[in-house]
């Protein structure tokens, strides 16, 4: 063999599983047929920070003078800011290549594929065919913008995520499809250096799998920063022959047709698990998933599977977690196997979201008798003191043990927030040591011990 452990697939699952197994003495390469960090460094969650946070600067600048300060406002260097977003990309692309350096894990660029039981091969830039051969191997293969039969993307007008960071020039006006994390912060951040957006859901809520109160509360604060919001909408066809888009939408009331210069998909993701040997080898698939054990081992003894191609949440984090479970268990570890309902979702819009656990609506049909808590950040000292008074975080607890069953946020830097409840409800921590950990003040978390003393008539600033 010529490794214990190769990864396919170098995304913050892949990259996090090589090192680990790297760390616990597993001889380990790792095949990326792009860029060392997938995805989520490359195109996903770290540029698209770094477009938000230009977005973030410009609206402070337009608003300085909240804050006492004389300015003439600001304008938009479309090109700088794209170039900046790329180079923090850049940087921490290098960053995992140093990672697998430190690590003496071993990088193979190129295609990979399974080709049987214990064996990878890997189709290199020239043409060449290489194989590999492992005790395990994990697919960490990801995956990419999904594509509606009536809204094909030509990289061009109609486009998904990975061109709306790279656009040549800023659009005048913009319909985001979907919304979601990725479609909610795409509009923000256009919206806020100036373009026209619209935004189409089929649901009837934006970012639908939050708990309803925040995205009726989020909706209304998009709508006041000039975006307009269509829900319970659905896009019928894009006519992309003209200059720009004509893009009929089909509403409750009737038909209706949009006009812009770029149309956005952000209707989610689909799994890269074409061509990667899964047919040929029996690895058994179900819509669209690799199916896994609790420690992410296929139906076939020495192959596994980890991040957005299984089961769960298609996100970063748990990707990493899963990777750093599947390798341990490899080891002969005993690691605990995920609890998918303690997984935190954020979406970096501003203000931002994020949340934990049971929405009051799950907890309900869950069979749990609750406590809800409340508290607006525009009763929050340092919100006020940082013009931030948007928002507000609400806590769910069993009324029965005190169980804390779920969070959600709203508000300035509430993705900073939400680890908090994680860390409380992975210890098992009820409503009441909530309320009795004492809380800095004043600070923006504050609102959570807040929350729970609200939820138990306990609260003191309200």
């Amino acid at each position: 063999m010529d490794y214990d452990l190769i990864v396919i697939g170098s995304g913050p699952g892949g990259y996090v599983a090589a090192i680990r197994a790297s760390q616990l003495g597993l001889k380990t390469a790792i095949v990326e047929k792009e860029s060392l960090g997938g995805v989520c460094l490359n195109w996903g969650c770290i540029p698209t920070k770094a477009l938000l946070k230009s977005a973030q600067v410009f609206d402070y600048l337009n608003h300085a003078a909240d804050y006492g300060i004389k300015t003439n406002g600001g304008e938009v260097d479309f090109e700088a800011v794209i170039k900046r977003s790329r180079s923090v990309a850049d940087g921490m692309s290098k960053g995992v290549q140093f990672l697998m350096k430190k690590n003496k894990i071993d990088v193979i660029i190129g295609y990979g594929l399974l080709k049987t039981k214990g064996t990878v091969s890997v189709k290199i830039a020239d043409g060449t065919v290489k194989d590999f051969t492992a005790k395990h191997i994990i697919l960490a293969t990801g995956g990419r913008s999904r594509e509606l039969p009536n809204l094909k993307q030509d990289g061009k007008k109609v486009i998904g995520y990975r061109q709306a960071m790279v656009l040549p020039q800023q659009p005048k006006s913009m319909v985001v499809v979907g919304s979601g994390a990725i479609g909610i912060e795409f509009a923000y951040f256009y919206n806020a250096i100036g373009t026209k957006v619209t935004v189409v859901e089929f649901l009837d809520n934006i970012v639908p799998l939050e708990d309803e109160e925040i995205s009726k509360g989020l909706a209304r604060i998009l709508k006041k920063q000039g975006i307009n919001i269509m829900t319970a909408s659905t896009v019928e066809s894009v006519d992309t022959n003209g200059d720009g888009c004509r893009v009929n939408v089909k509403t409750s009331s009737g038909n209706i047709v949009l006009e812009a210069d770029v149309v956005l998909s952000a209707v989610g993701i689909s799994t890269n698990i074409e061509g990667i040997g899964l047919e040929e080898n029996g690895v058994k698939t179900d819509k669209g998933k690799v199916l896994v054990d609790d420690y992410y081992q296929t139906n076939v003894e020495g192959v596994y599977a980890i991040g957005d191609i299984v089961k769960g949440q298609a996100l970063a984090h748990v990707a990493s977690a899963e990777g750093i479970i599947c390798v341990e268990k490899i080891a002969g570890h005993h690691p605990e196997p995920l609890n998918y309902n303690n997984i935190p979702g954020c979406t970096y819009c501003w203000p931002e979201v994020a949340s934990v656990g049971y929405t009051e609506k799950a907890a309900k049909e869950a069979g749990y008798e609750i406590k809800v808590g409340k508290f607006p950040f525009s009763a929050s000292g340092k919100a006020s003191a940082a013009g931030a008074k948007d928002g507000f975080v609400k806590l769910i607890f069993d009324a029965k043990y005190g169980e804390f069953l779920g969070a959600h946020m709203l508000g300035a830097n509430v993705t900073e927030m939400i680890a908090e409840v994680v860390t409380a409800r992975k210890l098992e921590a009820t409503g009441h040591e909530i309320i009795k950990s004492v809380h800095p003040h004043p600070t923006m978390s504050e609102a959570v011990m807040e929350a729970a003393a609200d939820a138990y008539g306990e609260v003191i600033h309200l």
